[in-house]
């Protein structure tokens, strides 16, 4: 190859070369391939991991959901049979309201939990007490005091307080993971400025134009080019930081006391618990609700029903040995899912600010840092004078091989720091069992509020709070719209017709021994 001088050059030093003008556009364009390269490559576990790992938690906590309808199906057709099949309905759109939520949906749990259960002590009531016919409007005045009678004892609390915790922590884990997937691409996809471009060429084919092609950039020049091209990446470092150590924390929650498979398992044994001990509890719940909200009607004559109609065999409910105890998606368990994200998370740590180092620590990008003096330092073999740059855009303001404009911040790096913080307040509200997407309406009362200091279920010496006995209000006083209208057309009810069960097609075998005992109650409605 012919050497010339290098006045021609806009790139490389004007000194004799080897390269034309266009073999230098050539190589400049190559060498902006090399860059976009070379953090695709580095940041590809970052795009993996984060990819991989939502599938997989994504995969597992729906498994998970589907996992716990179906135990519960299976256990209550066992100990109810007939009885649970016809009113199956409650059930699954507990379950369908529970997918929703894990899915994204602007659902709140609080609201649909209560829901459930107000449907299930209307249900339960009229079954321990098949010698009435219940109105609407009675099981409506029943459900809308139930809070204060506590038909299912401490039940609906505790498993709001389970359940609320470990779905808020699951989805915001998700939702976290596809975050960090979204940010990464996000942030990777660039393209080289012009003063990017040129200090690119300058270090890594410069020496080709010169006839020294064997000679790798010097490492404080290489540092100080990666440091200048990828100044807006940097600055990611602090929010990005949070946001690792937010989905860290997160997952050892999910592991701990948020755990997600045990809440799923607890959903059928605190309801069947909470059905056992409205039936155990039958004669004075129903005893307060005939004082408030009045004397009921009763049934017409009941035929005698068979064996076969009562029930299943009443097997008692539960669950899974640690033998017996199942793997999903794909063979995996949660506490092995989240072991390998934590082992995953500890080094994204700093990625973006230690990218520049990452890069230049290739051996087939620049020389090796020890190296100081057969190296290429810009202009010619020798070592290189200038000092290092600091990180982030600012202190670019003497970056002597890359010309920045710290004036104008990228509009699309603040953007993405905007994203990793509104992530990382979301995952911290879930370390303490809170949705921000409903902090104004459930704090205090629904997901984490009052309960979000602690975390066992079952409280040492707890015991319920004595209250005043219930001031019910009669079905035709002060009557207004079912509450859970208010709240949209998925609230209404369809089953209007079925509101009043033929006691001999509900009868529960397991209620039976209830109905033996005397049953005489005097109605003497007190808060008409």
């Amino acid at each position: 190859m012919k050497s010339h001088l290098g006045e021609h050059l806009r790139l490389c030093p004007q000194d004799y070369t080897c390269c034309s003008s266009q073999m230098e556009e050539t190589l400049g364009l190559q060498s902006e391939r090399d860059f976009l390269k070379a953090i695709e490559e580095n940041s590809q576990f970052l795009q993996t991991t984060f990819t991989q790992r939502h599938r997989r938690f994504d995969e597992f906590f729906r498994e998970l959901i589907d996992l716990s309808e179906k135990s519960m199906n299976q256990m209550f057709t066992k100990t109810y049979g007939l009885l649970f099949t016809q009113n199956a309905h409650i059930f699954q759109e507990l379950f369908v309201e529970l997918r929703r939520y894990y899915s994204g949906s602007s659902v709140s749990l609080a609201e649909v939990l209560s829901d459930f259960w107000s449907r299930l002590v209307e249900r339960v009531f009229s079954l321990v007490n098949p010698q009435y016919q219940f109105s609407e409007d009675y099981l409506e005045c029943v459900s809308k005091h139930a809070e204060q009678l506590q038909p299912f004892g401490d039940m609906p609390r505790k498993l709001r307080v389970q359940v609320s915790r470990a779905f808020i922590a699951a989805r915001s884990l998700s939702q976290g993971l596809a975050t960090g997937r979204d940010i990464v691409n996000k942030a990777t996809k660039l393209t080289a400025d012009p003063e990017c471009v040129r200090g690119l060429m300058r270090q890594w084919y410069c020496p080709l134009c010169r006839g020294v092609p064997y000679l790798q950039p010097c490492h404080p020049l290489c540092l100080n080019v990666m440091k200048g091209c990828l100044a807006n990446q940097a600055d990611l470092d602090t929010e990005w930081n949070n946001f690792i150590d937010a989905l860290y924390l997160v997952s050892e929650k999910l592991e701990g006391p948020f755990n997600m498979e045990l809440a799923a398992e607890s959903i059928a044994v605190k309801v069947s618990e909470a059905i056992m001990y409205m039936q155990e509890n039958s004669v004075s719940v129903s005893s307060k609700v005939f004082q408030g909200c009045g004397a009921p009607k009763p049934s017409p004559a009941r035929s005698k029903r068979s064996p076969k109609e009562s029930g299943g065999s009443r097997r008692p409910f539960r669950t899974y040995t640690p033998e017996e105890k199942p793997t999903t998606a794909a063979g995996t368990n949660l506490d092995r899912l989240v072991t390998e994200l934590k082992e995953r998370l500890r080094p994204m740590t700093g990625f973006w600010v230690s990218l520049p180092q990452t890069i230049c620590n290739d051996e087939k990008l620049a020389a090796d840092v020890t190296n100081s003096e057969r190296c290429w330092n810009g202009q010619t073999r020798g070592r290189y004078l200038p000092d290092v740059t600091g990180d982030g855009l600012v202190s670019q303001i003497n970056n002597p091989e890359v010309e920045v404009d710290i004036s104008r911040p990228d509009v699309r790096t603040r953007q993405l720091i905007m994203e990793l913080r509104v992530a990382t307040n979301k995952l911290k509200h879930a370390l303490s069992g809170q949705d921000m997407d409903f902090m104004d309406s459930e704090e205090g009362s629904g997901s984490g509020g009052e309960d979000h200091e602690r975390y066992n279920d079952d409280w040492p010496d707890y015991s319920p709070p004595h209250s005043k006995p219930p001031q019910i209000t009669p079905p035709n006083a002060g009557k207004s719209p079912r509450g859970r209208e208010k709240n949209g057309p998925k609230w209404n009810r369809n089953n209007s017709k079925t509101r009043v069960p033929s006691a001999a097609s509900l009868l529960p075998f397991p209620l039976v021994p209830l109905l033996s005992l005397p049953f005489m109650v005097t109605v003497a409605p007190m808060w008409r």
